[in-house]
């Protein structure tokens, strides 16, 4: 049972934190600070932070990282953690990232979801060694998987946090890297308002990846009927047009398109 340290925030983190205390001794969390979330926009813990707790990891939260950050342990691994490593700790022990693509196709914020908008049919897991180069760190494991017509985002961030674990499992102990191709380089920048907007003079394929790109986490915003709706769930006919199945009125629940039509008689 190795002993490592985790540095994760985002919900893909929390995931990958959980899967690895199964089977290592996770000694630490590093994580961002808490933020105000909600209507009453209390302060909450990240989603990495609430599984530590209930697992009694240790957890340290600073609001950036500096050399005087102490790390209890050797191997570090970093799964959406959000914050800049410096050098200084990059130097001070082995630091893993695990990034939910296959490198160096969709390096960056938002590969899941990008690699979703751009319709790709495989994905995969990277595990490499982080260093001061976005996601350019030689790679220590890598495997790829298919990415059917109904997974959203959730499905492939869960599907990705599982191959993770398993690949993880085999490099903590004696990684041995490889160096990134330097061909087949994209970048997945952040998701921004714009990324959400539905323009419904699109293609319907291409707004069925958007959705599910954005889904369920983000959400698709459209107009609908002179009607603003967050979009969940949709998919084409075969005719080629946009079919709504799970939407969202403004201050309302998800619910299916059939009972949000119902609503409006």
């Amino acid at each position: 049972m190795a002993r490592i340290a985790v540095a994760a925030t985002a919900p893909f983190g929390a995931d990958v934190l959980e899967r690895l205390a199964e089977k290592h001794d996770v000694a630490f969390l590093l994580t961002r600070p808490d933020k105000p979330r909600g209507r009453g926009q209390k302060l909450a813990p990240t989603p990495a932070k609430e599984v530590a707790i209930g697992l009694g990891i240790p957890v340290a939260q600073p609001a950036r990282l500096d050399e005087d950050v102490e790390i209890p342990a050797d191997t570090v691994v970093v799964a959406a953690y959000g914050l800049l490593i410096p050098e200084p700790l990059l130097s001070r022990g082995l630091w893993l990232n695990v990034h939910p693509s296959l490198l160096p196709r969709w390096r960056g914020a938002a590969p899941v979801e990008r690699a979703l908008m751009a319709g790709d049919a495989r994905t995969g897991v990277t595990i490499h060694r982080t260093t001061a180069q976005l996601d350019a760190g030689p790679i220590a494991a890598q495997e790829a998987f298919d990415v059917g017509p109904d997974d959203d985002a959730g499905a492939v961030f869960a599907h990705s946090a599982e191959l993770a674990a398993r690949l993880l499992d085999g490099v903590i102990d004696q990684p041995q890297f490889k160096e990134q191709p330097t061909d087949g380089v994209t970048y997945a920048g952040k998701i921004t308002p714009e990324d959400r907007e539905l323009d419904l003079t699109r293609p319907a394929h291409e707004l069925v990846n958007r959705i599910r790109a954005l889904s369920p986490h983000i959400g698709a915003r459209a107009v609908v009927d002179g009607r603003p709706l967050l979009v969940w769930k949709a998919r084409a006919t075969d005719d080629g047009e946009l079919e709504l199945l799970e939407v969202q009125p403004e201050g309302k629940r998800r619910m299916s398109y059939d009972e949000y039509l119902r609503g409006l008689r």
